[in-house]
């Protein structure tokens, strides 16, 4: 258990009943962070997050109160996913999450959207360092990778 302010933060493992509450803080996490994504947070996304990314990926979230409010996808030592509920955004949930998953490896990767700047200023906060940029192909937006050795 970690504490942000007041409040008591507990980071478990991912169950299969927390997949709704989950979805529902990233669809609201992803449209916030990528509005420049057609569709993000639902549709084709949203059903790719349910079937690919829950199932395959080491998932971990963070809760307060009962509430899952951050999730954390690891992929190996890659972060293939953190996404925190709007309002629980800028309590340092973001930063337990990734304090975890150093925790399990001691050199994270992650890739960040280069229009995301408040993830990629969250990211340069934590010590993460670029290591190299590409256009999704998906997408057609620049990603960039990031690593961070403790």
């Amino acid at each position: 258990m970690d504490t942000t302010g007041d409040t008591t933060v507990k980071i478990r493992p991912y169950q299969l009943t927390d997949e709704d509450a989950v979805i529902e803080l990233w669809s609201q996490a992803s449209k916030l962070a990528h509005p420049f994504l057609v569709g993000e947070g639902e549709g084709e996304r949203e059903a790719k997050m349910r079937d690919v990314y829950l199932v395959n990926a080491d998932n971990w979230v963070a809760e307060t109160d009962d509430q899952v409010i951050g999730l954390l996808g690891l992929l190996g030592p890659e972060i293939g996913g953190l996404f925190v509920s709007p309002r629980a955004q800028r309590l340092g949930i973001g930063r337990l999450l990734v304090e975890h998953a150093t925790t399990l490896h001691p050199a994270v990767t992650l890739e960040v959207y280069a229009l995301n700047g408040s993830a990629r200023r969250f990211y340069e906060i934590m010590g993460f360092e670029e290591t190299g940029r590409y256009t999704d192909a998906e997408t057609d937006h620049v990603l960039i990778q990031l690593r961070l050795t403790t």
